[in-house]
């Protein structure tokens, strides 16, 4: 409370005196005051500003460097992705192209063992008619041979005569082509 009063008190005797007073420090203590403050700044200019200039340049130039070193490196790994995506993209197309080699080879291959086969099959086939044709041949001289045989001895109990072979050959052979023109 006794703070309040001296307040109060103060602000009635400024107000008497002007309120100038009040703001402005007395004349002398504001002449050391200014000497005081020309001392340091001569002083800080002197010694601290220019050691605080230069620490500040250096760090300006370190965060350029810093700056211009990230800018390259970032211009180097936007060149590295896009080698990466070229490089991606020349495997792909790479990949399509044996990938189309290898199903024009196989259609070729297929076509290739398709004719293959075909072939194989009409040669067996081939062979088969051939075989089957002179098998066929044997078995009509076969059965000719034994046709001829039962005939001459059929015909020898019939007539019980004995026929030489050269007439028994025409007789059969004769009989034969009989039985092959009727049939």
């Amino acid at each position: 409370m006794n703070l309040l009063i001296l307040a109060t008190e103060a602000a009635e005797g400024a107000e008497e005196s002007g309120g100038l007073s009040l703001i402005l420090p007395e004349s002398a203590e504001l002449i050391y005051g200014l000497l005081a403050f020309a001392l340091v700044y001569v002083v800080l200019s002197r010694f601290a500003f220019p050691s605080l200039n230069t620490m500040l340049d250096e760090r300006r130039s370190a965060i350029q460097g810093k700056m211009e070193e990230a800018e390259s490196m970032r211009a180097e790994a936007a060149e590295s992705k896009a080698s990466y995506e070229d490089s991606i993209a020349d495997a792909k197309g790479e990949a399509n192209r044996i990938r189309e080699e290898a199903k024009a080879d196989a259609g070729r291959i297929r076509e290739d063992l398709i004719s293959q086969a075909e072939s194989d099959a009409a040669s067996v086939r081939e062979r088969a008619q051939a075989d089957a044709a002179q098998e066929r041949e044997r078995t009509l001289q076969e059965l000719r041979s034994e046709v001829g045989t039962m005939s001459v001895a059929l015909a020898s109990k019939i007539v019980e005569k004995e026929i030489d072979p050269a007439t028994h050959r025409e007789l059969v052979d004769s009989y034969i082509n009989n039985l092959s023109g009727n049939n």
